[in-house]
């Protein structure tokens, strides 16, 4: 799920992380199969999706929901982070896992200038702490391009 902010997000970061096991994919083995079954928006704030998308993706097979990098990246990050999970684990029964990709450097020096993380280092963990990723995912970089050849 993404935050409405990004509502037409291509995706390819998330997507990115998910193939090449990154971020919030690091610990899962490249040959485990990981299937998507759902790409939305939350629907703005507070999030007006959040009553049926999330368990439309249960009924389609999702074990788990995951809250895309954006939810944090965004400045002010999304307030209602610590809702949308709480929702979605107590009422869908999925767990939630908040982050996708690593978080780009270029978002770190950002945020750490705005000092808008504190109160969210709880669900920073998947996406900061990787410098490695920060550079990898950090679009702003010259040779963010050329990297992305294979």
């Amino acid at each position: 799920m993404i935050c409405d902010r990004n509502r037409t997000c291509t995706g390819n970061k998330c997507f990115r992380s998910i193939i090449e096991r990154d971020g919030a994919f690091k610990k899962i083995a490249k040959d485990e199969p990981i299937e998507v079954v759902g790409w939305m928006a939350c629907g703005g704030c507070p999030g007006e999706r959040l009553e049926y998308a999330p368990a439309d993706m249960k009924k389609y097979g999702a074990e788990v929901i995951y809250l895309a990098s954006c939810y944090l990246a965004g400045y002010p990050p999304c307030p209602y982070i610590g809702d949308h999970k709480k929702y979605i684990e107590n009422y869908v029964g999925l767990p939630v896992v908040v982050g996708t990709h690593p978080m780009p450097q270029n978002y770190i020096d950002t945020h750490e200038k705005a000092g808008d993380w504190e109160g969210y280092e709880e669900y920073l963990e998947n996406v900061t702490g990787d410098p490695e990723g920060a550079h990898k995912y950090d679009s702003t970089r010259p040779d963010y391009t050329e990297s992305l050849k294979r």
